[in-house]
């Protein structure tokens, strides 16, 4: 394929062969060199040229250079360099060797000759000469032109007399290193010379000018203009570090802080980040913004300690009309560039004098309006401003801000996100938790919870729970996991314990049938084998402030804390029980006799887990925090928070449940042994009258006199003996309960009009505040809670 130049073709003898050693190509030059025309060497092999064998393999690199001897027309031999070079296929062109040598002479240019003349003077790179002593010899027009002098001005200066900066000397002392050991070097310097306007970065390359001895005789001094170079890594690094620096946390704060930070001073003298204000605004921010645009100060940054630039502080919000950049950059969805001296502030200032005071005390002369966007919303803005350096905003700039602006804001609309977030499944979980601890006669409670500092809101709960006899329930419990989806199961797994709770099932029963609902979540969850894909541990415990003893029991829980009046706290021994979610295990309680003011410590694991300290270290601070002064019960839960969490925070949230039993006298107390005859509950119910006078309760004696005849009379009629009546009452409450050894719980229903029975339950539950059955070891027992609030004692 023949190819067309736009220079005498016949200055050079080149040919082309392709890899199976075929000429494919012969030019004139060629002709010229060997008397061959193209005729009768295209299509032929290659090698019929070679005065003498060549090479057997063809060269293996990308070039290939040497002398050969070649045929000529008229037989004789020329010796000739060629050079080679390898070229690869190309729009359907196989890949071959193009072989081309020069026909001019080798001798060298005239010394006359005009371009060698012109060559230093008309060279495009600045170069200066200096003799031994230092001294400007001779500098071409480009270095005259950096300078801002003539030659013949500053001919026989030295640098340092030529600049008149510090940069000079140390230009100079590179030259004297050069001209004393007689090597090449390479100085680095940022200075404004006195034809710039500006300073600029430059590369100095220095040599020794050697005479035809080789003595040094002088420095040659080459200037390179690396500015943009040296702009572009200085751009390339503040991207990279910005990618480093900004958005190490979730917090929205923090990131708008390190986004400032970061352009402080590298971008500008004074940065402000104003965010939305997304009470103003919504929960979301909206992707059209209108003024006058509601913005609250998030973080700024300044050159200057203490920021004075500032009109308003962190955590203010200002409105911002239409005519200023804020809002010009939020309405526009674009970058901003505005100048002082051309007037584009005049009116923002004007209207607001605060702002239009400090710029002009400060000097701002520059302003940039970034608007913060991420994922097609609009955050906010950021505003660079500058006053210490004089040089205004350039495209550039421009280009940097933005780029930096907008990693930053992916980061910021994280941290919004996993704020919102976080706060929605806190309030989630607040709202799931009890917002106060019911009143008891029979203990004291004070209770804390923490969400994790980093996972989150997570399914730690706690749960004080009143059951009949006075008795309370107590319960601790943690589901696996953090988040929105953790806190709906705890959810559902405190409603399940108050709904076990409320039919007075024991302690290991109560978690069995809450094993049996979370194995239920698991299956609902859609994974295919998921038991355990829902899991949680649990500390159930019952305590009767008429016999003083608590029963325990735990599913894979922390066993609680044991703190006796007069005592040293110490973990309550306790079988430990599979987690929830397991299945086909079963649950053991325990009983423990406590006396009035025994304080009882019930957690979850993330009190006592660290990444400082082992378990085991954990439980002894807690042990040790227990164990001072515990009155009041608030200020405790405080001190063991304290001392077993860090700083930052917990790793993972934290329920902590902290009781102080009391134990009801027995002149509170009465109870009957009542025998099996129907003819004598006349005389109980005598004796219940005179029990509650004693008491001074006889304004409650009508109804309490009602209500015992029916549970006694029920009793009689189908329960089995012996049958037991107990009345216990507090400031508040009347209690009446009947027990018999018959595991048959009555029901309540609606009797008809013929019906000889079932208006005794009927009437219990008008005249009486609750009533229930629970069962026991021995039988069942039936019970009635009568309010005495108008009862003046």
């Amino acid at each position: 394929m023949s190819r067309v130049y736009p220079f005498d073709d016949a200055a050079t003898a080149r040919a082309v062969i392709d890899d199976d050693g075929t000429l494919v190509e012969w030019n004139e030059g060629a002709r010229r060199l060997l008397g061959h025309p193209a005729g009768a060497v295209v299509g032929r092999p290659a090698a019929r040229l070679l005065a003498a064998p060549g090479p057997r393999a063809a060269p293996t690199g990308p070039r290939w250079e040497g002398t050969v001897g070649l045929r000529h027309r008229d037989g004789r031999t020329v010796s000739v360099w060629l050079l080679a070079h390898r070229r690869p296929p190309e729009d359907g062109r196989p890949g071959d060797w193009l072989v081309v040598t020069p026909l001019t002479g080798p001798e060298p240019p005239a010394a006359d000759d005009p371009l060698v003349e012109a060559a230093l003077i008309q060279a495009p790179c600045p170069v200066a000469l200096y003799d031994d002593a230092l001294r400007l010899r001779l500098m071409n027009a480009a270095m005259a032109d950096i300078i801002g002098l003539p030659e013949e001005r500053v001919r026989g200066l030295r640098l340092p007399e030529i600049g008149g900066k510090p940069q000079s000397d140390e230009l100079e002392q590179g030259m004297l290193q050069v001209l004393t050991s007689g090597s090449r070097l390479d100085v680095r310097t940022f200075l404004r010379t006195g034809g710039e306007d500006r300073a600029h970065a430059w590369l100095a390359r220095m040599a020794p000018v050697r005479d035809a001895g080789g003595r040094v005789r002088g420095v040659c001094l080459a200037a390179h203009d690396v500015t943009d170079n040296q702009r572009a890594r200085q751009r390339l690094q503040l991207v990279n570090e910005a990618s480093v620096r900004i958005g190490t946390t979730l917090d929205v704060t923090r990131t708008a802080q390190e986004l400032a930070d970061m352009c402080v001073p590298a971008l500008a003298d004074f940065v402000t980040i104003d965010l939305l204000d997304l009470r103003e605004h919504g929960s979301e921010p909206s992707a059209r913004i209108t003024a006058p645009v509601l913005l609250r100060r998030t973080a700024h940054q300044s050159v200057l300690a203490g920021v004075p630039e500032a009109v308003i502080e962190p955590g203010q919000a200002d409105a911002y009309p239409d005519f200023s950049p804020q809002a010009d950059a939020l309405t526009a969805g674009r970058t901003i560039t505005t100048s002082v001296a051309t007037g584009d502030l005049d009116r923002w200032h004007s209207w607001h004098r605060a702002r239009g005071e400090r710029v002009h005390a400060f000097g701002i002369h520059s302003s940039m309006s970034v608007p913060v966007q991420a994922r097609g919303l609009t955050l906010g803005v950021a505003v660079l401003t500058r006053h210490r350096r004089p040089d205004a905003f350039t495209p550039d700039d421009v280009l940097l801000a933005e780029e930096i602006t907008a990693r930053a804001a992916v980061c910021i609309d994280n941290a919004r996100r996993y704020s919102r977030e976080r706060e929605t499944a806190l309030a989630l979980q607040r709202s799931l938790l009890p917002r106060s601890l019911p009143r008891t006669a029979a203990l004291d409670a004070s209770s804390r919870y923490l969400p994790a500092a980093r996972a989150g809101v997570g399914g730690d709960w706690f749960d004080v729970i009143p059951l009949s006899g006075l008795r309370v329930a107590m319960v601790v419990g943690d589901v696996v996991g953090h988040g929105i989806q953790a806190s709906a199961t705890m959810g559902r797994l405190r409603t399940a314990v108050r709904t076990l709770a409320d039919i007075d099932l024991a302690p290991d029963e109560l978690l069995t049938h809450l094993d049996d609902l979370v194995l239920r979540l698991s299956e609902e969850s859609g994974v295919e084998g998921s038991t355990g894909e829902v899991g949680a541990t649990c500390l159930y415990a019952v305590y009767d402030p008429v016999s003083r003893r608590c029963t325990l029991a735990r599913a894979g829980h922390p066993p609680p804390v044991l703190l006796r009046p007069g005592g040293r706290p110490a973990l309550l021994d306790l079988p430990a029980g599979p987690p929830l979610g397991l299945g086909g295990l079963p649950f053991e309680s325990a009983e423990v006799e406590l006396p009035e003011g025994t304080v009882l410590a019930l957690y979850t694991d993330g009190l006592v887990q660290s990444r400082e300290r082992d378990v085991d270290a954990s439980r002894e601070l807690l042990l040790e925090a227990l164990g001072q002064d515990a009155d009041p019960l608030e200020g405790t839960c405080d001190r063991v928070l304290h001392a077993l969490l860090p700083a930052g925070g917990a790793a993972d949230d934290v329920a902590l449940l902290l009781a102080r039993t009391r134990g009801l006298p027995a002149s509170q107390v009465a109870t009957w042994d009542i025998p099996a005859d129907p003819a004598l509950v006349a005389p109980v119910r005598k004796q219940v009258v005179e029990q509650l006078a004693a008491w001074s309760l006889s304004e409650a004696s009508f109804t309490a006199e009602l209500v015992v005849s029916e549970l006694v009379t029920n009793a009689i009629r189908y329960g089995s003996h012996p049958i037991r009546l107990r009345l216990i009452h507090d400031a508040t409450t009347l209690i009446c309960e009947v027990s018999d050894t018959s595991h048959t719980a009555p029901h309540l229903r609606r009797a008809k009009i013929l019906d000889e029975g079932g208006r005794g339950l009927m009437l219990v539950a008008q005249l009486t505040q609750r009533w229930g059955s629970r069962h026991t070891t021995d039988g069942k027992t039936i019970w009635a809670e009568l309010p005495l609030f108008e009862v003046d004692r």
